[in-house]
């Protein structure tokens, strides 16, 4: 479709442009009223969007949120002109709907490129691709952005291109490791455990952080492949540290949701485990809580409950952040709650913080499931969870992710210390 738009242009000599659009909005009336109310808020979107084009323009709906337009051939398409335009577009999307008797508010997000910004040689798929960078580059900036393809975006384009042919092949010779961030118990100041987090040890950029690589893995579809390197990698620590004499209880390993939609993921990780002659008890599957809260994939649910079942600890990460209801934690047999850190922040000096801290403490007391509070990062915060009754602290104020070797050497150091100084936190009875 975008070729036959760039080949009309440029037998007139003239010009093109393609608009992608992003509405944000329609997945909360699938949740509110189904399908059918989906799908005409997307016939609606659509008549909207074809009302102030010319008959030689197209629009058409391309995914489930994003739509495309088209123009048709035009003898001036400058960024002003394409701003007017896109402008327009946009304010008409985002008039008020009225939708089964309610006042709904959609916002639409746009990406757009003009042939004039292309090479001669450049093809319709060129021009598509361009403006789906715009787009991504606009859906960055919030809501309802609008943004056109720029020599700016062409080069981070090359850049995470270029990054993305590194990571896949990082993943496969070794640079991707597990590092692990210990986890205290507050009661005896002792390492409970242990979190496995994936690092890129780059040859000439150092360590790389996973916030810039993870996202290109999920897009390329390789998070099971990262999944199964970071459980073998901390699964066989566990195995050497135990033959070593150093007392890590358990390791606990993130599962993206493409992995946990994987129909053989229990049989994957008995023989794991098994392989590495451990018990189910010393695994630890962290579930974000946006996946609890959100998701209706009964293969997911399965999993968790068939894992748990097995032995496995379930963590519910970033808890606090994706609204998960008690009858999820009990569905999904949850072990222990990770209390984000956006709650933990300044908790020692914040009374607001406190009571929240307190009432998330007192509601696992009384479902019986244990806490962890991450992203602790001063003394006065371990002591006032410790003193709150918060089980188990994590953060930069304690330690923070280090290779396999480097763990070994200060959890010697840790025990070391805690062997002569006070216990922190509440006293055994």
């Amino acid at each position: 479709m975008s070729d036959d738009a760039l080949g009309r242009a440029r037998a007139s000599s003239m010009y093109t442009a393609c608009i992608l659009i992003d509405i944000d909005g329609i997945e909360i009336l699938e949740e509110r009223f189904g399908d059918t109310t989906v799908q005409s808020a997307r016939d609606l979107m659509l008549a909207r969007l074809r009302t102030p084009l010319r008959k030689k323009d197209r629009a058409v709906r391309i995914g489930d949120t994003r739509f495309m337009v088209l123009l048709g051939p035009a003898l001036r398409l400058d960024l002003e002109s394409l701003l007017q335009i896109t402008s327009r577009l946009q304010s008409v999307l985002e008039e008020p709907a009225s939708i089964r008797g309610t006042t709904q508010y959609m916002t639409a997000t746009l990406g757009f490129c003009s042939s004039v910004r292309l090479p001669d040689a450049a093809a319709g798929r060129d021009m598509f691709e361009a403006a789906g960078a715009a787009l991504s580059d606009a859906l960055a900036n919030g809501p309802s952005a609008i943004r056109a393809w720029t020599d700016s975006i062409k080069a981070a384009r090359i850049a995470r291109q270029s990054l993305r042919i590194e990571a896949a092949r990082a993943l496969e010779n070794g640079q991707i490791q597990a590092w692990y961030q210990p986890q205290i118990c507050t009661s005896t100041g002792r390492v409970s455990g242990a979190e496995a987090l994936a690092r890129w040890i780059h040859p000439e950029r150092g360590v790389i952080a996973p916030h810039n690589f993870l996202e290109i893995l999920e897009e390329d579809g390789r998070m099971p492949r990262l999944g199964e390197v970071v459980l073998s990698q901390a699964l066989n620590e566990l195995h050497s540290w135990d033959k070593a004499g150093i007392d890590v209880p358990r390791v606990s390993v993130n599962f993206s949701m493409s992995e946990l939609r994987n129909p053989k993921l229990v049989e994957l990780l008995k023989w794991e485990i098994d392989r590495f002659e451990l018990t189910p008890q010393r695994l630890g599957i962290e579930v974000l809580e946006t996946v609890i809260a959100q998701t209706k994939d009964c293969i997911v649910v399965r999993n968790v409950a068939a894992l748990a079942k097995l032995g496995c600890f379930v963590d519910l990460d970033d808890f606090g952040t994706g609204h998960a209801s008690i009858t999820s934690l009990r569905r999904f047999a949850i072990s222990r709650l990770k209390i984000d850190r956006s709650f933990i922040t300044r908790v020692d000096r914040d009374e607001d913080q406190r009571r929240m801290i307190a009432a998330i403490l007192s509601m696992a007391d009384r479902l019986g499931l244990e806490t962890l509070a991450e992203g602790v990062e001063s003394v006065g915060e371990h002591a006032l969870l410790a003193q709150l009754g918060c089980d188990h602290v994590q953060g930069f104020g304690i330690a923070r992710p280090m290779p396999a070797d480097q763990l070994v050497t200060w959890i010697k150091a840790h025990n070391a210390r805690i062997a002569e100084a006070p216990r922190l936190g509440r006293r055994s009875s």
